[in-house]
């Protein structure tokens, strides 16, 4: 079941891929159901908060009608960051499933969802589907890489 759910974020990230976003997608899962889905947004909407996992919590609490998703799990395609750890600490999300892992060591994932803030804790496991995850990141990142040094080489023509 990991697979099948991680797979669906691993859509939603190719859909931020095509729109020029990184490539990052999140899926909120009740019962066995994708109940939302979100992708990156952040640079079309130009709003430091346009995360998938934001997005993907948003939709599910006005789907489900509250605040409180205590029975959901969260698939994200890259580990979260504190602000999206934090916005599902506080919907009481029960497990979050991410793929690959932040290399940059800036999520602060294990410690947040251990802290018990709010008296609540999440469970966490990483590695899901995490080649696939990685690769779609890559791609993206060394497709930037070539637009931008091709962008430079025609600057300077």
């Amino acid at each position: 079941m990991k697979n099948k759910f991680m797979t669906s974020a691993l859509k939603c990230a190719q859909k931020a891929y095509s729109e020029g976003e990184v490539p990052i997608g999140a899926v909120v899962v009740l019962d066995g159901k994708v109940v939302s889905r979100g992708h990156n947004r952040r640079t079309g909407r130009q709003i430091a908060t346009a995360h998938a996992e934001i997005e993907a919590i948003e939709k599910a609490c006005k789907k489900l009608k509250s605040w409180r998703l205590p029975e959901c799990e969260l698939y994200v395609t890259l580990e979260p960051c504190p602000m999206c750890m934090g916005a599902a600490l506080n919907a009481r999300i029960k497990k979050i499933y991410f793929g690959a892992y932040e290399d940059k060591g800036r999520s602060l994932t294990a410690q947040i969802a251990e802290a018990n803030l709010l008296n609540h804790r999440i469970e966490v496991e990483g590695g899901v589907m995490e080649e696939e995850c990685r690769a779609i990141l890559s791609d993206f990142f060394c497709s930037m890489r070539r637009r931008e040094k091709a962008k430079k080489s025609d600057e300077r023509d």
